[in-house]
């Protein structure tokens, strides 16, 4: 995992700033066949945002199919594959937040999906509307996976996206060092990077 600290270039963070927190949820943090190694290491710089802004905190989990053959298209597929970690096997508890981030909500939400972004649903968006949001600050995991749907489809409705790069993680130290280097690379006109400390400073 590498991180270097940065400045914002777009000027101050403004009070119509969200925390989009990625689905840090037992299923990826407890022995699964989905555990994500080192989500404990970023999990503290979390917990720090979420608690400073926990009205301004919005928590997505990502919800798997009930039973294997349950999905539409690839992802019927990929539940024959992945049959451990459907509901019917884990249990719905398993979906849950991290223990040490659920008492947040309320008044932090919670956004349920079963994709990678949660952009698909309308109603995402809607909740970023509703809070007059202009821009998103990510944390959570995986960096590759959800996070990166979550950044591209903020990307696309124009928000404003600060990715927090020490609260981030992955089950791929390679895969995550590969997208925070297009992160920083790639899309530097519409994606900004900060460390935990960098972020709280600005935004406090």
């Amino acid at each position: 995992m590498t991180c270097q600290d940065s400045e914002l270039r777009f000027g101050p963070i403004g009070p119509n700033a969200l925390h989009i927190c990625v689905d840090l949820q037992r299923l990826f943090a407890e022995d699964t066949d989905w555990k994500t190694p080192w989500m404990t290491r970023v999990l503290p710089r979390v917990e720090r945002i979420a608690t400073v802004h926990a009205e301004r905190t919005i928590f997505t989990r990502f919800i798997p199919a009930r039973r294997a053959g349950e999905g539409h298209g690839t992802w019927r597929r990929y539940y024959e594959r992945w049959e451990s970690m459907t509901l019917e096997r884990l249990g719905d508890e398993m979906a849950d937040l991290v223990p040490s981030l659920s008492f947040l909500a309320p008044p932090a939400a919670i956004f349920d999906k079963t994709v990678y972004s949660p952009w698909v649903d309308p109603r995402f968006d809607e909740m970023m509307q509703a809070r007059h949001a202009d821009t998103l600050v990510i944390t959570g995991g995986e960096t590759d996976v959800c996070v990166l749907g979550t950044v591209l489809g903020a990307v696309d409705r124009g928000y404003r996206v600060i990715v927090v790069m020490d609260a981030l993680c992955s089950s791929s130290d390679a895969a995550h060092d590969a997208q925070m280097a297009v992160y920083q690379g790639r899309y530097g006109q519409q994606v900004e990077t900060l460390t935990t400390d960098d972020l709280l400073r600005h935004w406090a």
